[in-house]
């Protein structure tokens, strides 16, 4: 049985000092000191985890089981859908968790959790329930902000932790409302760190905790051991929908720089650092002279970037930015992501001559050219898109290579011959009849030329596609 002196004694240390409680981690040491509770805990962080629920008007077509029949498909499948009940208005309904992270209403939780959405309700633990208004989304990191009206009432929230002194390993908790069922409290660990290529975004390094993340969570809150804000869930590795024990959190750095923006400009602005590279590998690191593999090679730089101007070259291995080490090319985006445009960072790298540090200030990706975005029409293979230039700052958005240029597909009309010929939103066009095209200006002027057939060269995710319309 826990004493009441012992567990006393247990949350006069878990709510210590951070620093001192940073340089004394140690492992449970007893039978005893396992069972001590995460109570105090979570009645500090719970009251700052909200519940989120959206809901928006759909058009359902009532359609019978029958047309799934291959048989009644074969032989009476357009009859049928003909035959069918027009669409019906419904409303749906979704829910997920959001985070307090200010005592005035602000909230942070995913993007993909008020998608759509047409009304959005925010219900506190202490069951009150509060519309809110949507501030912004980032749908590159997945991150959404929320106000409510309070009232001028001071309500709980979450501090930010110091997301760099996270290490695998350390305690954690998951707060949220998994599956509808009311706000719950899982624990579990830091079971990785920078976790990337999960399909969530191509900015995110993430945290991975092995507490049980459920459908629901999404939104809500990964706290550490004193109560601060680490990460907010996000996604889960799953096959049957459940927590498998690998769960997925947004950094609190990228939080928090997300949040900043959308709160004072609306929208989020990332700095361009303006080279590419490659992971270094082992066989690199070998011809390199390299004792292990770390960094990434510059394969390119561009003219107009912050790496040109600070004096980042091709074949410069990049080693850290601002100490933290870069092991592949997601850590570079990552940093850079989680600076703010006109910030100075500090770039390490390695030269033949050996390691050299740069001052860099970061900057804006310049729309050089401008979009000048054009709905094609006409008999020609692009009728019924829409197309722009590409330049540094729309292959940024897109989340393309910097490198990327020429023409690139928008959206497109389903009814019309681009779509219909296979053509995809995000094809780059690269050339017409053996012609590069460089502009849409270009584009548009050979498609109004009476031809009898079109050779159409796309770059479509890096894989080149050829097209022959007659």
């Amino acid at each position: 049985m826990l004493k009441f002196g012992s567990r006393l004694l247990f949350v006069m240390v878990l709510w210590g000092g951070s620093s001192a409680f940073a340089q004394n981690k140690v492992v449970p040491q007893s039978k005893v000191a396992v069972q001590f509770s995460y109570a105090p805990l979570v009645k500090k962080t719970a009251p700052a985890v909200v519940n989120v629920f959206t809901s928006k008007t759909v058009r359902a077509r009532k359609i019978s089981p029958l047309f799934n029949d291959p048989f009644f498909q074969r032989f009476f499948g357009g009859q049928l859908r003909r035959n069918a009940p027009g669409p019906k208005k419904k409303v749906q309904n979704s829910l997920g968790s959001g985070v307090l992270i200010d005592s005035t209403g602000i909230i942070v939780t995913n993007n993909h959790v008020i998608a759509g959405a047409e009304e959005i309700k925010v219900v506190l633990s202490d069951r009150r329930e509060f519309s809110a208004k949507l501030v912004g989304t980032d749908k590159r990191t997945d991150i959404a902000v929320l106000k409510i009206n309070t009232g001028g009432e001071a309500l709980p929230y979450l501090k930010l932790s110091d997301p760099d002194a996270l290490e695998i390993g350390d305690l954690v908790l998951a707060i949220g409302n998994p599956f509808g069922v009311g706000q719950t409290v899982t624990s579990g660990i830091v079971s990785a760190m920078a976790r990337t290529n999960i399909g969530v975004s191509d900015l995110n390094s993430f945290i991975q905790t092995d507490a049980a993340i459920n459908p629901g969570n999404s939104g809500g809150a990964l706290v550490d051991m004193h109560g601060r804000l680490v990460g907010v869930n996000t996604a889960i590795f799953s096959k049957s929908g459940g927590s498998n024990g690998i769960g997925f959190a947004i950094p609190v750095n990228m939080v928090s720089h997300v949040v900043k923006s959308l709160l004072t400009s609306g929208g989020v602005v990332r700095p361009w650092f303006g080279a590419s590279g490659q992971t270094v590998t082992s066989d690199i690191a070998n011809a390199l002279g390299m004792k292990r593999p770390v960094g990434i090679m510059v394969t390119s730089v561009h003219g107009l970037g912050s790496a040109k101007k600070a004096g980042v070259r091709v074949g410069d291995v990049l080693l850290s930015i601002n100490g933290y080490e870069l092991h592949e090319v997601q850590d570079l985006r990552f940093r850079i992501a989680t600076q703010g445009v006109g910030d100075a960072v500090k770039v390490t790298l390695m030269r033949r001559d050996g390691k050299v540090t740069l001052d860099m200030v970061l900057e804006a990706p310049p729309e050089i050219p401008k979009k000048n975005k054009t709905l094609l029409k006409g008999q020609h293979p692009f009728d019924g898109a829409l197309v722009a230039n590409l330049s540094p700052a729309l292959a940024d958005t897109l989340g393309l290579p910097h490198v990327a240029k020429g023409v690139i597909l928008l959206q497109l009309d389903r009814r019309k011959n681009a779509a219909r010929l296979g053509l995809k939103p995000g094809d780059i066009v690269k050339k017409i009849n053996g012609v590069e095209i460089n502009s849409v200006r270009q584009l548009a002027q050979i498609m109004g030329i009476n031809l009898s057939g079109w050779l159409v060269v796309i770059d479509r995710g890096g894989r080149e596609v050829k097209l022959v319309v007659r």
